[in-house]
């Protein structure tokens, strides 16, 4: 039982601030390219309580801990929060400025996942008491944008990665695959059953902590 509270404690504060940045940058660009709805309704914050989705943020990644904690395999943490609201219309050009609000997202969890793994590399170094559990917590932050990253940057709507193949996209095919966002959340569960979505993250993560790896020296 303390083993599981000692985990959760060390998962919660990456995993949430790795959501809450996630959708706060997707508000504030939007109203850096002239969408203020984000703002309006007050989600461009760091507060987490705004954005917090009782089953993405909360039930499915404690679940996933508590998975991990009670079987001992590591297993990949991630969830979702309440979408930040963007009115694409009110953005000076929708479809070119869908891109960079969409991104945002992504590119937010991929500097944090650089933020922890240059701490990593500091607590793995360092002799305090508590040094071992920053430690794994920098290892559950790396972890933890990482694949809220790439869940993110898949090609299907309503996902960033749709939104962004949207915004490159010409016109007919574009409006083609938007017609796909009803069903986007199906597809990604499919996705996810069949281990398809676990073959993308074995494929891909490795890669990415090799290339931190690289960036920070950590």
């Amino acid at each position: 039982m303390e083993n599981l509270i000692l985990m959760i404690a060390i998962a919660a504060p990456p995993v949430i601030l790795a959501i809450t940045l996630h959708e706060a940058a997707h508000g504030y660009v939007a109203r850096m390219f002239g969408d203020p709805t984000a703002h309006e309704a007050g989600r461009i914050t760091l507060n987490p309580i705004k954005h917090v989705d009782p089953v993405g943020t909360l039930l499915i990644p404690g679940g996933i801990v508590v998975m991990g904690a009670l079987t001992g395999a590591a297993l990949p943490v991630f969830g979702w929060a309440k979408p930040v609201p963007v009115n694409f219309g009110r953005l000076r050009h929708p479809k070119r400025d869908m891109l960079w609000v969409a991104a945002a997202g992504p590119g937010s969890n991929f500097v944090q996942a650089i933020a922890w793994a240059i701490a990593g590399g500091i607590f793995a170094g360092s002799q305090a008491d508590t040094a071992p559990y920053w430690a794994l917590m920098s290892q559950v932050g790396v972890q933890a944008n990482l694949v809220l990253m790439l869940l993110n940057l898949l090609p299907v709507p309503p996902l960033d990665g749709g939104r962004i193949a949207v915004s490159l996209l010409p016109m007919r095919q574009a409006i083609a695959l938007s017609r796909m966002e009803p069903y986007g959340f199906f597809i990604l569960i499919a996705l996810l059953f069949t281990g398809v979505l676990e073959k993308i993250m074995t494929f891909l993560i490795p890669p990415l902590r090799s290339f931190l790896h690289m960036l920070t020296g950590a």
